[in-house]
């Protein structure tokens, strides 16, 4: 089995996205094409094939930071909102689109929510590859 990190980021996520689009769970829902990604964008998305190059970019970030959540996604994938005069200013990306990825990626049995981490009390701390999921990120090549 191939490592993750041996391709470059930009071509392995390109490979993952053309293999996700081959599971049936992984579809692009119809509110998407009217959503912008974030509060900084002034357009919704007119990117062919966005929904699957995200969710190929998520799949891969919960593979290298091991458990991650919607709210630090949210961050990752956010933006500097233009404000005219005024100084730019960071702007989370949209909740709503990486939320449905990881449903999506946790009915195709690629994700599963972590169940408990040490410090982290009451909370869910977000969602850990299962072993299907990490075999099929590595099988990638």
């Amino acid at each position: 089995m191939t490592s993750v990190y041996e391709l470059d980021a930009s071509e392995y996520n390109q490979k993952l996205a053309e293999a996700l689009k081959q599971i049936p769970e992984f579809k692009q829902p119809e509110w998407s094409k009217f959503v912008k990604s974030g509060p900084s964008k002034a357009r919704p998305i007119e990117e062919e094939g966005f929904w699957h190059k995200r969710a190929a970019s998520v799949l891969r970030q919960i593979y290298k930071k091991k458990i991650l959540g919607v709210n630090r996604l949210r961050t990752k994938y956010g933006s500097k909102k233009s404000r005219g005069a005024r100084p730019e200013e960071f702007r989370k990306a949209s909740g709503k689109i990486l939320r449905t990825i990881l449903q999506q990626s946790d009915k195709a049995e690629l994700t599963e929510i972590a169940k408990e981490i040490k410090g982290v009390k009451g909370k869910k701390p977000g969602r850990q590859l299962t072993q299907k999921g990490k075999e099929f990120l590595e099988t990638i090549n």
